[in-house]
């Protein structure tokens, strides 16, 4: 299964258009997960487009959002259980709020934004990872998002997570 992992798209301040470089892999998705901070359904609408999507609420998102998403999700993907939240918060840092977030929970994964940094780690056999942004790269070199391919060699399953990295998002 292939996952394409965006957030923090901010449209349309950001940007009018998905980016190119993001619309190329969104054609070959199965899934297409958001991290929060649309600023608009019609972000919502441009990627259903391509795959079924399924996302939650950000810190900037509006009531419209808000009465679509939750502010947290378990999405189940090819027998793996992905947490989803954006990250904001006040106490600790993003990374934390977000792992923090599924405490308790059985989750191989947490999903989070937010920060806009890209990050992939893992923490106590959890895989953590923030896609960065398409469209609002703050003060990172580059705009990026996040792919999840599920299928290992000879039929096998795993979690692999890269990200994808450029420079211009027209």
């Amino acid at each position: 299964m292939k996952i394409v992992i965006t957030g923090d798209t901010h449209m349309p301040r950001s940007a009018k258009l998905l980016p190119p470089r993001l619309t190329g892999e969104l054609r070959e998705a199965d899934l297409i997960i958001h991290t929060g901070d649309w600023c608009t359904l019609e972000v919502v609408e441009m990627l259903e487009n391509y795959a079924p999507v399924r996302g939650v609420i950000g810190n900037n998102d509006g009531y419209d959002i808000f009465m679509r998403y939750p502010s947290r999700i378990v999405v189940e993907a090819d027998g793996f259980r992905l947490g989803v939240v954006h990250g904001d918060g006040t106490k600790g840092t993003t990374v934390s709020r977000a792992y923090d977030a599924f405490e308790g929970d059985s989750v191989d994964a947490v999903l989070f934004g937010h920060s806009h940094i890209p990050l992939y780690e893992i923490r106590n056999g959890i895989h953590l990872f923030n896609p960065g942004s398409p469209t609002d790269k703050r003060r990172q070199p580059e705009f990026s998002f996040g792919l999840l391919d599920t299928r290992g060699s000879e039929g096998s399953r795993k979690l692999e997570f890269r990200h994808i990295y450029y420079k211009s998002k027209v």
